[in-house]
């Protein structure tokens, strides 16, 4: 073997220890081909890796995106049933506040028309001591001890009717009560002379209630005089008040008829009785003692009553409201008629049962920019 002459030796795999097959340069060749292509399929295959690799990444994060929506779609629908059902029971509480609220305002309303009237009582019953006194006489009937704490009142009130209305009563309370209830009426007035030009013409009235202050409890203080009496049974000789006073002053003046000095005499209205007062004490106790005496007067002789004078003064009065059932108040009344045709329009339209009328037992009206004042008496019937 030449010295110079190249060789190459490749030592295969496996081959330590043992002899090895020397290799040509050819040979070196192909399998330096052979390894290019192993290595260049490695690379390939490592590639084609790298690409599945990053493909199932890519995968991996898109499920797990799809996880988190799911999950917070799931959380969301979870928000919303939660807020569905509380909005549904925020509802019921709302429901709930608006019939409490409602209650509320109807008791709140009842206390304040309570209130209202009330107040106008009060205020009435204020008025009472400043309205001017007026001399009164009783003339009842006697009755048994045991009815002596009893009094028995006659109402007479009088009620203000401002101008532009009218106060109806009626034969029967209960079309009072549905005129009441109907509260606005148009009322078609009368034709006349006055309303050539405005043929059935129609007004609109407001109806309402009437209610009045009657007294449900009177204490009565009353004191004896020491030094008058009453003189009642006076005979009707139609003289003059004074006359009668002379004549009954100068009987009582002197003291074989038992009187004594007379300080005061004083005629009683609408009572046809006389109230002396003497100037001093002793004289009037033992003329009530008689009861009666014959007095002359004039020429004759008449047999007349002497009973204690009682002079009395409310200690305590007590009202209370009443509704009057057959009476009702028309107001808003336009003044665009006559008194008296208004006052017939008005009659005519409520005595009508297909407007829910009857037979009207008294009316009367006051026109616009006037006043007047209404009397009313114990109903007898």
């Amino acid at each position: 073997m030449d010295p110079d002459e190249d060789f190459i030796y490749l030592i295969a795999p496996g081959c330590v220890g043992r002899s090895c097959l020397e290799l040509t340069p050819e040979r070196v060749r192909q399998e330096i081909e052979r390894c290019k292509e192993l290595c260049s399929a490695l690379e390939q295959e490592h590639v084609d890796l790298q690409m599945a690799k990053e493909g199932v990444e890519r995968r991996t994060q898109e499920l797990r995106k799809e996880g988190e929506l799911c999950k917070n779609f799931e959380q969301q629908m979870s928000l919303n049933r939660d807020e569905e059902g509380s909005l549904q029971a925020s509802i019921c509480l709302a429901k709930e506040e608006q019939n409490r609220l409602m209650q509320e305002k109807q008791v709140l309303q009842k206390k304040l028309e309570e209130v209202r009237k009330r107040v106008l009582w009060e205020d009435l019953a204020t008025m009472l001591p400043a309205l001017p006194e007026k001399k009164m006489v009783f003339k009842g009937l006697e009755t048994n001890k045991e009815d002596m704490n009893k009094l028995v009142l006659t109402p007479l009130i009088h009620y203000p009717l401002p101008g532009g209305s009218a106060l109806i009563t009626f034969e029967k309370a209960e079309v009072a009560q549905r005129i009441i209830e109907a509260k606005e009426h148009m009322v078609e007035l009368s034709s006349g002379e006055e309303l050539e030009e405005l043929d059935r013409c129609r007004v609109r009235v407001q109806a309402a209630p009437v209610d009045v202050l009657l007294p449900s409890a009177l204490e009565i203080g009353l004191t004896r005089s020491s030094r008058s009496i009453l003189v009642s049974d006076l005979p009707s000789l139609g003289i003059p008040e004074e006359t009668l006073l002379d004549k009954l002053e100068l009987f009582f003046s002197k003291t074989k008829n038992g009187g004594g000095e007379v300080e005061s005499r004083e005629f009683l209205d609408d009572s046809g009785q006389v109230v002396l007062t003497f100037a001093r004490d002793g004289v009037a106790e033992p003329l009530i003692a008689r009861g009666h005496m014959q007095v002359l007067i004039g020429r004759r002789e008449y047999k007349l009553k002497i009973s204690p004078c009682m002079s009395g003064d409310i200690t305590n009065l007590q009202l209370q409201p009443s509704r009057c059932p057959r009476t009702v108040l028309l107001s808003s009344i336009p003044d665009v008629l006559g008194e008296e045709l208004m006052r017939d329009s008005l009659e005519i339209h409520f005595q009508k049962s297909s407007r829910g009328g009857g037979e009207v037992d008294a009316l009367a009206y006051v026109p616009a920019g006037q006043q007047a004042v209404a009397v009313f008496t114990e109903d007898a019937g």
